[in-house]
């Protein structure tokens, strides 16, 4: 399955027109019920063994992996390879406020540069903290909520060698994401469970709720994993022509 999966993201990557941004393949887990935890900044595991070979095997095949800072701040992730084979891809984290802890696992990777995405009003001395871990934070000018400007940072992140993202989460990432139609490939494990939770999502607008254009369903050990190229409704524009107030940020 797992081969199946990479190869149908590869073509998938092949038919898409390039576009000044990365290949962005959104991928996380989520209960039936569309729930990814019990509530805010609470970890809960929700994918089996054998689909977080699936994920970890998605990570190896792309360039980056980004996730929010409150995926950071809950789960403390390493943002690595390890549970197949495979290059760990460079890890970025969207941080506009610097909240990144000094001892963050996904900055204490040895020889990695780890880059942290934040805005101009960031506190430089927290800019400096980090540096000295071993982190590369990059500055762009904010949204007027004060949050990171996504289409600046995919261009950013494509001019530094980044052709294929890989995003995780969290909520506010992924519906981020999904908003500004920055999206080009899903990969959605969903697990055997009901939550009554947080949901994966926020509320998405016409235009921005796309759909699985050419898609496929396995079941990897007791989840079941839905993959494909996600359709849009509406072409967006680089901003997508919305206010970035109503655009969940980080």
């Amino acid at each position: 399955m797992i081969e199946r999966l990479l190869a149908d993201v590869h073509r998938a990557r092949a038919r898409t027109v390039a576009n000044g941004r990365p290949f962005v393949t959104l991928a996380y887990a989520q209960s039936v019920d569309g729930s990814i935890a019990l509530e805010p900044g609470r970890p809960c595991k929700l994918s089996g063994k054998e689909s977080l070979q699936v994920t970890h095997a998605l990570r190896a095949v792309h360039d980056g992996l980004l996730v929010g800072i409150g995926t950071v701040l809950a789960d403390d992730p390493q943002l690595t390879v390890r549970l197949v084979s495979g290059r760990s891809p460079q890890p970025v984290v969207v941080d506009s406020k610097l909240r990144t802890p000094d001892k963050a696992r996904f900055i204490q990777g040895g020889r990695r540069v780890s880059w942290i995405a934040t805005t101009e009003g960031a506190d430089d001395k927290r800019q400096k903290r980090l540096e000295a871990r071993g982190a590369r934070v990059l500055r762009f000018p904010p949204w007027i909520n004060g949050w990171v400007d996504l289409p600046a940072l995919l261009r950013t992140l494509a001019a530094q060698g980044i052709a294929h993202l890989m995003v995780e989460g969290g909520a506010k990432i992924i519906t981020s994401f999904l908003r500004a139609s920055l999206v080009d490939y899903a990969v959605i494990t969903v697990a055997p469970c009901l939550m009554g939770g947080m949901s994966a999502l926020g509320a998405l607008e016409h235009g921005s709720a796309p759909r699985l254009g050419t898609w496929g369903a396995h079941r990897v050990g007791e989840d079941l994993v839905l993959s494909g190229e996600l359709r849009w409704q509406a072409a967006a524009s680089e901003t997508d022509g919305r206010d970035p107030l109503r655009v969940p940020g980080a």
